[in-house]
């Protein structure tokens, strides 16, 4: 077991790759009461065509077959999982993102048990063709429920007006149509390809002994046996570095339109430290404009172009990448092309070496303040080491960066063939 020292954040971090795969990483913090555990693969609803474990031919699968997947492992043959939970006082969840899936739970007691139970009913599948049937029913409410939200509209409508061709244009759950179609076979060919250890990290963080713990994952791993997993084959689509759709507009019974102004990043594979940087620029730009103290959003508020529903997100992913401006607004168009002008000016924006001093103080600061909590720390070491990232080097990594970086990065980051909008207006009905 390798045992490692953050002097940084004060940390001390237990880790090994077991036989079968398995990463396991433990992260005691004995004078806390909680513990919380995530076991995670690297697996998501992007990743619908890949050549299955033990074959040479790559297939493609309905969409929205991970998420289905998440929710059917909590059901087995004779029981609902969330019950074993409950009566070991934890609290279980699970979620899918585009690029993994996740199962967790938290609790203060019991803590060996419901780290057993959460490796145990992830590595033991059940699916029947009557389970998977009635699932249907239960995701196709869970659709058509997202589907008159027009928040969520609006951010699966700016992905599909910047890209193409590939999957993060589509809904994480698939459509009603796309589930029905999924049977128990495919949902053991995604499971056994993608839910293999090699494939899959296992955070441990909170009160408890980290020598008994690991001996114990090791124990319980040692009884399982797995087919031999080489590397995975995903397949993705061509896909440009323009957008799709320059402008696209979604009618829905809103009191208020919604626009977001979407950037798709450039078209190509990082990881690792390229990765980090990369992520770390477009999150510090983002906040250096268009945070409440920015130029930026204040001459978007002085314009009466925006509320307080305004928000800015990126998700960088190592097949893709975008960034969403969006509030609502009385005046789309006016919104959009404020947005990408201000964007645009940037590549003629050089930030000072005091701004840029203050930018990294003001990410390092975020990034510890979130350390207080054992759902970031696990969820995002986790995510970010499928990335070849450790969460634990990125303030000293932070520090390193400099101004001539962000410079640099800054004078390429935006290109108007990379912008697109989508606007969510007022429902009209012809008399």
């Amino acid at each position: 077991m390798n045992k490692q020292y953050f002097d940084t954040i004060d940390e001390t971090l237990y880790e090994e790759k077991l036989d079968n795969g398995l990463q396991v990483c433990l992260l005691p913090k004995p004078e806390l009461a909680k513990t919380y555990g995530v076991f995670m693969t690297n697996y998501g609803s992007i990743d619908q065509s890949f050549v299955p474990i033990g074959q040479t031919e790559a297939i493609t699968v309905p969409d929205g077959i991970a998420h289905f997947l998440e929710h059917k492992l909590f059901e087995k043959e004779d029981r609902d999982v969330f019950t074993d939970f409950t009566k070991q006082a934890a609290s279980p969840n699970a979620f899918t993102s585009f690029t993994e899936t996740a199962y967790l739970f938290s609790a203060t007691s019991n803590i060996e048990k419901n780290v057993l139970t959460l490796v145990d009913f992830v590595q033991d599948p059940y699916f029947s063709e009557q389970s998977v049937e009635k699932e249907k029913g239960i995701i196709a409410q869970e659709i058509n429920m997202y589907d008159d939200q027009p928040d969520w509209r609006l951010f699966m409508g700016t992905n599909k007006a910047l890209f193409h061709n590939h999957p993060v244009n589509i809904d994480i759950a698939g459509t009603v149509d796309s589930i029905y179609t999924i049977t128990k076979d495919d949902l053991y060919t995604c499971y056994h390809t993608f839910y293999h250890p090699e494939n899959m990290i296992l955070f441990v963080t909170g009160n408890f002994d980290a020598q008994e713990m690991m001996n114990l994952i090791k124990e319980n791993q040692q009884k399982k046996s797995f087919d031999k997993l080489d590397d995975i084959k995903r397949q993705f689509p061509e896909e440009p570095d323009t957008v799709k759709e320059k402008n696209l507009m979604i009618n829905m019974p809103v009191s208020i339109p919604k626009c977001a102004v979407g950037i798709k990043e450039p078209n190509k594979q990082l990881e690792g430290e390229e990765y980090l940087k990369r992520d770390l620029f477009v999150d510090m730009v983002l906040d250096h404009f268009f945070s409440t103290g920015g130029e930026f959003y204040q001459k978007l508020y002085d314009e009466d172009l925006i509320d307080n529903s305004f928000f800015f997100e990126s998700n960088l992913q190592t097949s893709f990448g975008y960034v969403s401006i969006g509030s609502n607004t009385n005046n789309p168009e006016a919104f959009s092309s404020r947005v990408q002008e201000l964007l645009l000016s940037t590549k003629d924006h050089e930030i000072s070496e005091a701004d840029f001093e203050r930018m990294k103080k003001k990410k390092m600061g975020q990034l510890l303040r979130a350390m207080n909590s054992l759902e970031f720390i696990a969820n995002q070491f986790a995510t970010l080491s499928f990335k070849k990232v450790n969460l634990f080097d990125i303030v000293p990594f932070i520090q390193k960066l400099t101004v001539q970086d962000v410079n640099v990065f800054l004078n390429s980051w935006i290109e108007e063939e990379r912008l697109a909008t989508c606007t969510i207006q007022n429902q009209t009905v012809d008399k």
